[in-house]
């Protein structure tokens, strides 16, 4: 958990474009009450892949929540995820 929290908190905030595991998307990432709530979704481009979670900061620890989909493969995308770099 470690690995996946350090890879999603370097991602971007916003509507950003990038690649995973050899597919492009493009990802939103937001957050809400002040980094306690967060959310993440990717839709691939030209195809019909889609992530969707959700990663709650508690006082109890932190809550991966991912939408309808196996943990596994939120955990997967999220680490292999690069960023278009801009500019």
């Amino acid at each position: 958990m470690i690995d996946f929290l350090a890879a999603f908190d370097a991602l971007p905030l916003g509507t950003f474009k990038g690649a995973a595991h050899e597919r492009r998307y493009v990802v939103t990432r937001q957050d809400f009450s002040g980094g306690a709530s967060q959310k993440l979704v990717a839709e691939e481009l030209g195809g019909p892949d889609y992530i969707s979670l959700n990663v709650y900061r508690l006082a109890s620890g932190t809550r991966l929540k991912p939408c309808e989909m196996p943990d596994t493969k939120v955990i997967a995308f999220v680490l292999g995820l690069v960023p278009d770099v801009s500019g």
